[in-house]
């Protein structure tokens, strides 16, 4: 049975400040690229191979897939990056520290933009609008991939990838605000050729 692998990329820069960071392209940190060799040498340990790769097209998550596949000796796997998979757009509050957030919107009102699943911040995306684009790219292009029976890599982001283990695992509304993906933390589920899930489990230590 083939195997899809969800990976968060490795902290950011603007993870470490504590900022929104939504579609503002900011790299690694030296922190978030170990976690990606990391990533890499979990799977290869656990003797996962791929024959394709996605990603967003932010420079986090590309970074953090080409360094787990140095890791695994696989750099020139076929790769295709989309938009798609970028993470949450969020607005007027991208590059805001969550303490000047707080400070000008006040508590209340970004916690609602931060934990509902329905409620865009000024400018954004709402979780659901994440999953809206996400999740028809997913069905579109990577889900055919598992019904040939190919193993897939995806290098993403926090809420594109929630979008993606909300349908794979059937989470409801509050499931999925629940939900917490590690940076550099492999999540590999087993999948039958039909698209469902066989098995699922963490690389995690």
């Amino acid at each position: 049975m083939p195997n899809l692998v969800l990976l968060r990329h490795g902290q950011s820069q603007w993870n470490l400040e504590n900022r929104f960071t939504g579609w503002v392209d900011v790299p690694l940190t030296d922190t978030g690229r170990t976690e990606a060799r990391r990533a890499g040498s979990r799977m290869r340990e656990a003797g996962l191979s791929f024959d394709r790769c996605f990603t967003s097209r932010l420079q986090r998550a590309e970074e953090t897939l080409r360094l787990a596949l140095e890791e695994m000796a696989a750099s020139e796997l076929p790769t295709l990056r989309d938009e798609a998979l970028n993470e949450r757009h969020y607005g007027d509050l991208q590059g805001l520290g969550k303490a000047e957030t707080t400070a000008k919107y006040g508590a209340e009102q970004v916690h609602i933009w931060r934990r509902s699943y329905d409620v865009p911040p000024p400018g954004g995306e709402s979780l659901e609008g994440t999953a809206k684009r996400t999740l028809p790219y997913f069905d579109r292009e990577i889900l055919p991939c598992i019904a040939r029976g190919e193993n897939v890599l995806v290098a993403a982001h926090g809420n594109s990838l929630r979008s993606i283990v909300m349908q794979l695992d059937g989470l409801d509304r509050d499931g999925v605000l629940k939900l917490n993906l590690d940076t550099g933390v492999p999540l590999v589920y087993e999948m039958g050729l039909d698209g469902t899930v066989r098995s699922k489990r963490i690389l995690a230590d």
